[in-house]
């Protein structure tokens, strides 16, 4: 199943993702734009978490579906196995392409606290799965370029798991895609950091670790959003 529908959030990253997506989608929409070049500036559909959808969040070929991006599945599953990354929001610009997809796509993975950031390591068992996810990562960081030699599979795994998939879309499939790195600030029912440069600082060492601290092929389209709940 690649829809999973979620409880209204009491805390943490769960909590504020959807407050904002269905309280104040404007304010996410503004601050995604505000880090766009001008002519990639304009309306943002949100299309998760909906409360009208029980807040789902969708992976696989439903976030693909989702964007309305329906159509690529097939090559989504040669690029990634079942089970990949469950996002915390999805978006579309409002304007479409000859082909009725929407011009730009977004692609949210929250964080309201530090310890978020560290996820644990690659757990794919199936020879066939680990293989496939390797492939696809040993992909993404020859295109940027990574100057580490450490395993992609291991530290901040999640990480380069949500790079990846930004290029799939972009590089396989084509598409005007964004992915936007969400981190809440001044969360204190999870002493989550109060300033962007605490954030900042943990993000230099993840990046740094990864091979990816300067810019890369990637790096346009990859936004840090910072916003105080």
């Amino acid at each position: 199943m690649s829809i999973h529908p979620q409880r209204p959030g009491t805390k943490g990253s769960l909590k504020h993702i959807q407050h904002l997506v269905n309280v104040f989608p404007g304010l996410l929409e503004n601050e995604v734009n505000r880090l766009l070049p001008p002519n990639q500036r304009g309306p943002i559909e949100w299309v998760s978490p909906l409360a009208a959808n029980q807040y789902a969040e969708y992976r696989d070929g439903d976030f693909l579906r989702v964007l309305g991006l329906a159509g690529h599945e097939a090559e989504l599953a040669r690029f990634w196995p079942k089970h990949g990354p469950q996002w915390d929001a999805l978006g579309r610009s409002s304007d479409t392409g000859e082909n009725g997809e929407p011009q730009r796509v977004f692609l949210v993975e929250a964080k309201a606290h530090v310890a978020e950031i560290c996820s644990p390591p690659c757990k794919a068992t199936g020879s066939s799965s680990s293989s496939m996810i390797r492939d696809a990562l040993t992909a993404t960081r020859t295109f940027v370029r990574s100057s580490s030699e450490a395993d992609w599979l291991g530290y901040f795994y999640q990480y380069v798991n949500r790079l990846a998939h930004l290029y799939f879309l972009r590089e396989v499939l084509h598409v005007d895609a964004y992915l936007v790195f969400l981190y809440f600030l001044d969360d204190k029912d999870v002493s989550g950091p109060t300033s962007r440069k605490e954030w900042e600082a943990a993000l230099t060492v993840v990046k740094r670790y990864l091979g990816i601290a300067g810019r890369h092929q990637l790096s346009d389209f990859v936004l840090d959003v910072f916003i105080s709940v």
